[in-house]
């Protein structure tokens, strides 16, 4: 089944809808940092560096060399900043909230058998449901059936806190399912459209899975760093600990951006006081950011916080800086590699990031968990044949 991937960013979503039997013939993404990663990993697949406004019915129905009708599962995630619940200020004036039109005007030229958009759970909530209305407008007026959930990443085998918004949209109508949940990950989420769009886990149904992945089955392998230090295209000799790092290393044994830069003393000097599961609340006031000196005890942040080896990891960021949340190591008086973010994510060893170290978290943080992506494939396959 051919499959193309608009607003590709560094090929989380292809990466596991690959992993679900999909081929993939195009990506697309405005960034030539995010493209030259995509390119990296997808050397066989055509990659557009450039702005969806600017391409052409033409130059789509070239780059793929298909016919309207032809193709399987056009996905993408269209710019989600504007639609997140952590954006400073959320309009639908924000241009990158109306992408998703330039995202629908590809799929009604290539006429897909099905549709994947995937964004931030903000998006149901914005304008009041403007935008999810809009979504199922033009869907339904295109001739498909449409339906939408919020997914939890832990539910599919991704150690980490992560919640997206997906929308399936299938050709000629029909019901539209959902993967069905494998392991037994606690999902909190207190954000607009939570009760009604989260799957949920019976506790009967629960005995049936499998225990969630913790930070330490998807890192423990990984070598030890120094401050500072990068490992690059060095072999792992480090025997697998876990089903789950079978999987991300099964392909390459080798290391590739396990880099970290260096601490200062000051937050040296706080890892001193923080165990595992711990967090700024452990930290002496006075060696506490002047911001955190401010907040309350009962304040919710997870800014400067320690990993617990065996919990969910919050959700990867754009920049896994302790200032931004609980990224430092579970073991090491360090904040998490870009390999370890990448192993969170759910990308596997032979995952190769490009550009500086800010870049590539920026990548990471960015992307669909490959894992969930692969649930996600599976059953939009299993849709399509139906």
């Amino acid at each position: 089944m051919k499959l193309v991937d608009f607003f590709s960013g560094a090929g989380g979503l292809t990466c596991g809808l690959e992993m679900a039997g999909f081929q993939s013939i195009l990506g697309s993404d405005i960034s030539p940092t995010y493209a030259a990663t995509f390119a990296k990993n997808h050397p066989e697949i055509k990659v557009i560096n450039n702005d969806i406004r600017e391409i052409s019915e033409h130059d789509i129905l070239e780059l793929t060399g298909l016919e309207p009708g032809e193709l399987d599962l056009i996905a993408g995630g269209p710019p989600c900043q504007g639609f997140s619940i952590n954006a400073p200020i959320r309009t639908l004036d924000d241009q990158r909230n109306h992408l998703f039109r330039e995202f629908l005007r590809i799929a009604e030229i290539l006429k897909p058998k099905a549709i994947l958009i995937e964004n931030v759970p903000g998006i149901v909530s914005l304008g009041k449901g403007t935008v999810v209305k809009a979504i199922y407008a033009h869907l339904e007026k295109m001739g498909y059936s449409v339906d939408h959930r919020i997914l939890f990443a832990g539910h599919y085998g991704v150690p980490q806190m992560r919640f997206r918004t997906i929308f399936i949209a299938i050709r000629g109508g029909g019901v539209i399912d959902f993967p069905e949940p494998t392991h037994n990950a606690a999902a909190f989420a207190n954000f607009a459209g939570s009760k009604e769009l989260c799957l949920k886990i019976s506790p009967l149904f629960s005995q049936n899975l499998k225990n969630k992945t913790t930070v330490w089955d998807a890192i423990s392998d990984l070598p030890e760093l120094a401050l500072g230090q990068l490992i690059d295209d060095v072999e792992n000799t480090i025997p697998h600990q876990s089903e789950f790092q079978y999987i991300m290393h099964k392909k390459k044994k080798k290391i590739f951006n396990q880099g970290r830069a260096k601490l200062g003393k000051t937050n040296l000097e706080r890892l001193k006081y923080m165990p595992q599961g711990g967090s700024w609340r452990d930290i002496p006031h006075d060696l506490l950011p002047a911001g955190l000196q401010r907040a309350r005890r009962s304040d919710h942040t997870k800014r400067y916080g320690r990993l617990h080896p065996d919990e969910l990891c919050s959700t990867i960021l754009t920049k896994c800086d302790p200032h931004w949340g609980s990224f430092f190591h579970p073991t090491q008086n360090r904040a998490i590699s870009v390999r370890e973010a990448a192993r969170i994510q759910s990308f596997p060893d032979s995952y190769i990031f490009t550009g500086s170290l800010t870049e590539k978290f920026e990548q990471v943080g960015n992307a669909v968990p490959p894992l969930m992506a692969k649930a996600i494939g599976e059953t939009i396959k299993k849709l399509i044949a139906q």
